[in-house]
């Protein structure tokens, strides 16, 4: 399992990450979302031992990673923009990676370089920035680690591509019960993807759940009544935004869909519709709730 415990991460005088604690199972895809600046590659950088943390803990099976070869080696990290060496080709890159990691699997590399259709013989750094992309997962695959942290994997490549990489790492998952960390802003991408999501804000985590959990505790619901909105109903259900419009109210509400059900309907609507939101709509009504402009958002 992956632990983040009380991660604190300082530059100058800007605080980059404060205090976030995160539990990462094995064998999960779990996502990081937020905003542009919200710390998401910093923190990524900082799990994976990159980056040096000030203060808290990071382990991978109970063992600090930052400094620690052996558990570095479990964990294969790819950036937004991936690094290759100038003038290295696939095939280049990939002898390298064989001798960094142990649990290089040479038969994987050559069932993906079918899946791919990539020359391995060709520069990387003469590719487009999708096909790179393409070669950091087809390489990251290979090495066969315990964990793969992502940020922004999706970028640049087109739809085919981009289902085709799921499905990969998806597979891995089962099969082999890869554990992988994963950032983006593109949150349609990761709510059919993802088990677990963390929503990070300025440097902290404001929001971490099971997806489907997430999805199956915050509700929309349209409701009107003939005398207008009971207030004593307002006070009854966790209520995070209420919008009128003429007669009918837009309420997102928090809690057990039955639970809130059987509260509204105690109070006779004239019209009651009540729908699960999408995980762009939770992220959208979390952030508007501490003060964030979601149009803001770049995703």
């Amino acid at each position: 399992m992956l632990r983040v415990n009380g991660l604190y991460k300082k530059y100058d005088d800007f605080e980059a990450i404060k205090n976030v604690s995160l539990y990462i199972p094995r064998g999960v895809v779990y996502g990081l979302i937020g905003s542009n600046g919200a710390g998401k590659t910093t923190l990524l950088k900082t799990v994976t031992g990159i980056f040096e943390k000030d203060r808290g803990t990071v382990t991978l099976n109970e063992k600090e990673i930052y400094e620690n070869v052996e558990a570095k080696k479990k964990i294969f990290f790819i950036a937004d923009n991936p690094y290759f060496y100038p003038g290295y080709t696939v095939k280049d890159m990939a002898n390298f990676y064989k001798t960094v990691y142990e649990t290089w699997d040479e038969v994987k590399y050559e069932r993906l370089r079918g899946i791919f259709k990539i020359d391995e013989n060709k520069k990387v750094r003469n590719m487009s920035k999708g096909m790179q992309k393409q070669v950091a997962i087809w390489l990251g695959l290979s090495t066969n680690t315990d964990v793969l942290i992502l940020d922004e994997p999706l970028d640049g490549l087109d739809a085919v591509i981009r289902q085709r990489v799921k499905k990969l790492i998806f597979h891995e998952v089962i099969d082999r019960q890869l554990t992988v960390l994963i950032s983006s802003h593109n949150l349609r991408e990761l709510e059919d993807f993802c088990d677990y999501v963390a929503i990070l804000h300025s440097g902290e985590v404001i929001l971490e759940k099971e997806v489907e959990k997430l999805k199956s505790s915050i509700f929309k619901v349209e409701v009107a009544f003939n005398d207008g909105m009971p207030e004593e109903l307002m006070k009854r259900i966790k209520l995070i935004k209420a919008v009128q419009k003429g007669r009918m109210w837009v309420l997102v509400v928090e809690g057990e869909r039955i639970e809130i059900e059987k509260t509204i309907q105690s109070y006779n609507p004239i019209l009651f519709d009540i729908v699960s939101l999408t995980l762009e709509e939770i992220f959208m009504y979390e952030m508007e709730g501490i003060g964030y402009e979601y149009e803001n958002i770049n995703y």
